[in-house]
């Protein structure tokens, strides 16, 4: 990038939508889905982001989401914080007067992201084939506005949520206040839904039970928002 040149990031497709997770589930939400990802998870919805997009400057990013009109907006990918540029973009549209999410993996450093940002940070469970790829000092950088997201593909997964929870004393956090929510969220398929809840609802925990409401009205194959 030249000097004074205006920072770009390598979008896949901007669009709007119901947003279909988190606690914001349900309402109407502009989607920026950045290009690349370091991570191949097995169950991916979105593989088809790991590579191509558009170079667009965030004025040229923010204009479009302008066109949608709404002022939520979610910054997503692949893995949004692989472009570093990521957060510069974040800070436009917060600027702009947009609330704005993140989704993001928990494998990528979050500090650089302005905290008025809702984070939700995707926590890698072993089922996914990448949780040796979990940045667990991202934890620390996560406030009252942010979320803890795990992808659960069956009991062992549950399970294993479960205790990363009471072993890094989430449950405490949002208890306190301190962080936004825990949110379970099996992967699109898991036949034994009753077999969760029964599983949450054992554990005593804070968490909350979170399927993809977007794959619900539209079918499986629309991708992860």
């Amino acid at each position: 990038m030249s000097p004074g040149s205006e920072p770009a990031l390598r979008v896949t497709e901007i669009f709007h939508s119901i947003q279909g997770e988190s606690t914001w589930a349900g309402l109407p939400c502009t989607f920026v889905r950045l290009t690349g990802c370091p991570l191949r998870c097995v169950w991916c919805d979105t593989a088809y982001a790991f590579q191509g997009g558009t170079r667009m400057t965030l004025d040229e990013i923010t204009s479009t989401v302008a066109g949608f009109g709404g002022k939520l907006v979610e910054i997503t990918g692949g893995e949004p914080l692989a472009q570093k540029d990521a957060p510069a973009l974040a800070e436009r549209l917060l600027a702009a007067g947009y609330t704005v999410l993140l989704e993001t993996s928990g494998a990528v450093d979050v500090g650089a992201v302005d905290p008025r940002v809702h984070k939700i940070m995707d926590l890698k469970c072993p089922g996914s084939g990448e949780s040796a790829r979990n940045r667990w000092e991202n934890l620390e950088h996560l406030g009252a506005r942010d979320e803890v997201k795990f992808v659960v593909a069956g009991q062992d997964d549950l399970d294993w949520a479960l205790a990363a929870i009471r072993d890094r004393h989430l449950d405490r956090r949002v208890l306190e206040g301190s962080l936004g929510a825990l949110l379970i969220s099996p992967v699109w398929g898991l036949e034994d839904l009753e077999g969760l809840a029964e599983g949450i609802l054992a554990s005593g925990l804070p968490v909350r039970l979170q399927t993809q409401l977007h794959k619900w009205i539209w079918g499986p194959h629309r991708a992860g928002v």
